[in-house]
This record gives structure tokens, sequence and C-alpha cells, in this order.
């Protein structure tokens, strides 16, 4: 989680969690690609970033400051190693935590050398006055520092040389507008799809010196949420159980049976979230329902439910938050192999939800068939029917 309060059994608790503990960072490092080439997914962004590294290397200069954004266990960090790898410069790891005040980020800004790439992760929680700090360093290479107090305090400029800082951050919108102009160049990472985990999956088997058959990666795959590093943990676990049974070669059946046994099921879902699904299905009959009575039922604080369970549930569409409450959403009931009641009241939420998003399909549609002009002319139309209104 990103938030400096944890609730209890947080995200970090989970085995599909995205973050990583401090344990499981050694373990990552070990399986991280070396070099873009290596770097499965993310073609965009990769091709995009591969062109601003071979560019300021033909120059011979520094590359531009770079801001990744995402959801966490993408490849945000692994991206950070590998712009020092391409560009030949040491890295120097930070975190927006650790810089609580002007003088902490001074005195890493001081001990650069030149060209070296400065990684900060989460850097939406860096301190206001390290931020403005901050500014001065990326645009003009320099801080200048305060000495003293009061009327006698001076102000020392001091100098610093070329460097990259490549930030990360997983609250993008957090970040202040003057702080994001100043990254040359931005990038989202996006989740990955099925066919990409398994090619993530097979890099990480081999040098785990593990035998899946290709049945077995796409299971795997299939339960990682879209997450590279929920897929090597996943995969992590099959290994130890495998090695506990003394199964040499894993195929699909002992691969399911094995996360089986983690309560990971085949969408991904772990025990908060069917507890979430099966307590909105056979206790509220599918909803809606408040956020509150909902955390009750299941025995979890409010914020584990609404910063844990749902993102992933509501990207999944298995889980509708409306102004009434939570539903289940259609996927949700045939998920858990339920049919929903007749006299169910999400069936007319469905049919709002599905008719508002279709409003808005025809409306686009309208839209991209008319001239310019003629969009205009509907725009110019809204407004004059809105200012009459008024």
């Amino acid at each position: 989680m990103t938030e400096s309060a944890l609730p209890p059994n947080s995200d970090e608790d989970r085995i599909v969690a995205g973050s990583a503990v401090n344990e499981e960072r050694e373990v990552e490092a070990a399986l991280r690609p070396k070099n873009l080439a290596d770097f499965v997914g993310q073609h965009r962004v990769r091709n995009q970033l591969s062109l601003v590294l071979e560019a300021a290397k033909l120059r011979g200069a520094t590359a531009d400051h770079i801001l990744l954004s995402g959801p966490p266990g993408l490849g945000k960090t692994t991206l950070s190693m590998i712009v020092a790898e391409e560009m030949g410069s040491p890295l120097r790891i930070s975190s927006g935590p650790a810089i609580q005040h002007s003088g902490d980020l001074a005195a890493i800004l001081s001990s650069l050398t030149e060209g070296e790439v400065l990684f900060l992760d989460e850097i939406h929680r860096m301190s206001r006055p390290a931020e403005e700090m901050l500014y001065m360093a990326m645009e003009d290479f320099r801080v200048d520092i305060v000495v003293g107090k009061g009327a006698g305090a001076t102000s020392i400029p001091l100098e610093l040389p070329p460097f990259t800082i490549v930030g990360a951050t997983t609250r993008a919108g957090l970040l202040p507008g003057p702080l994001r102009d100043r990254f040359g160049f931005t990038g989202h990472l996006d989740f990955y799809s099925n066919e990409e985990l398994e090619l993530v999956l097979r890099r990480s088997a081999a040098m785990l010196d593990m035998r899946l058959n290709s049945a077995a990666f796409t299971e795997i795959a299939s339960r990682s949420r879209g997450t590279p590093r929920i897929a090597n943990r996943l995969l992590r676990r099959v290994r130890d159980w495998a090695l506990v049974n003394k199964l040499y070669d894993v195929d699909e059946h002992a691969a399911a049976a094995a996360l089986d046994m983690y309560e990971v099921d085949s969408r991904g879902l772990d025990r908060l979230d069917r507890a979430v699904l099966d307590a909105l299905c056979t206790k509220f009959h599918g909803g809606p329902v408040g956020l509150s009575t909902l955390a009750i039922v299941v025995g979890e604080e409010v914020e584990t439910v609404e910063t844990v369970a749902e993102p992933y549930l509501v990207r999944e569409g298995l889980l509708g938050r409306t102004p009434r409450g939570r539903i289940a959403m259609p996927a949700a009931w045939e998920h858990l192999g339920l049919t929903p009641p007749e006299d169910s009241t999400t069936k007319g939420l469905w049919s709002l939800m599905d008719d508002g998003a279709s409003r808005q399909t025809d409306t686009a549609s309208r839209l991209n068939e008319q001239p310019t002009d003629a969009v205009q002319g509907s725009v110019d139309d809204i407004l004059s029917t809105d200012d009459g209104d008024d």
C-alpha cells in the first residue's frame, strides 16, 4: 500500500498482493532482467524508453529525468535498474517516505557523481520542502542550502553534477504539477496479459531450475492478476509444493493443486475476495449494501475491504460501486456458481449501469460519425440549452 498507515490485514500480508515485503526483495532481485531486451511486456513504454536512452548515449549526455507510474508489481523498480545499466551509470536508491526534510534530500544530491541515476520510489510521498528543493535540482542542477536562522540566515548555492532522477509512483495524481513537468519522459505501466505473464514465468522457471509444461504456465498466469510480481510469487509457491511432494515435472493439475492449497482460485481471488463476494450474494441477495456493513460481515476493517479487496474485484467486473452501496455483478454470481434471485434489486441496477454505458457509447459514436462542424454545433446547442436552464 502507498499510504503511511497500513490497516490491519493489509495488502502486504496476501499472497496475491502487488507490493513486496522486505524478505521478498532479495529473491526478486535475482529474477529481475538486466536490460531492456530481456524485459517482457510494456512494449510501448519499453520502446519509448529505449529511444530516450539511446539518444542520450549518442549525445554523450545524461538521460532526461524519467517518471514511471502504475500499480505495484509491474516493473517500475526493475526499469530504473535497467536505466542505470543501459547508461553504464551507478544507481542510488531511495524513497519518498525516507525524505521528510530538505536536508535529507540535500545530503543525497550533494553526494551524487556525474551521470549517476537516482531512483526515488513512492516519490509522491516526499515532503513538500524536499519537493521544492528538488525542482531546482532537476532543472538547474543546483540547490540552495540555508545556513542559520532568522535575520542571520544565509543561502549557500551548491552546484550539482548532471544526473538522472527516475521517479516511481502508484499515485500519479498526487504529484504536484511543477514536479511532473520537470520529468522529460513519463511512462505509465499497464497490467500484463496472460500471454506476457507466461513469458515472464518461463524465464523465471529457467532461472529457478523448474520444469513445467505449457499448461502449467497458463494455469499460474491466469491466477496472477496481470502482475509479474504475483506471478513469480505463485511460481515459487508451486516450486515449494512440488519439492515437498517430490514432483519434478509440474503439469497444470499440480500447479492448480498447489495454488488451491494457498486459496488462490482460477481468477486470482483469495480468501478475502471470495468472502466479500459470498457475503454480497448469499447474505444480501446481491446488494446493494453499505461498505461498513459489508466489512462487519466479512470480519475485516472498512479500509481493508475498500483498499485491498475492492480494486481488483471492480476491475474484473465482479463487484459494482453505486451510490446506494456495493452490488454483486453477474460475473460474481457465475464465478461462485450461484443463480441470482428473481426479485434481486441488483438486476435493476445492472440494467441502469448497462443503459448508462450504452448511452455513452451511442453518444460517442454519433459524434464520431458527424463532421467536425456538426459536432461543434451539437456542443454549442448543449451549452446554450444549459445556459437557458440556469
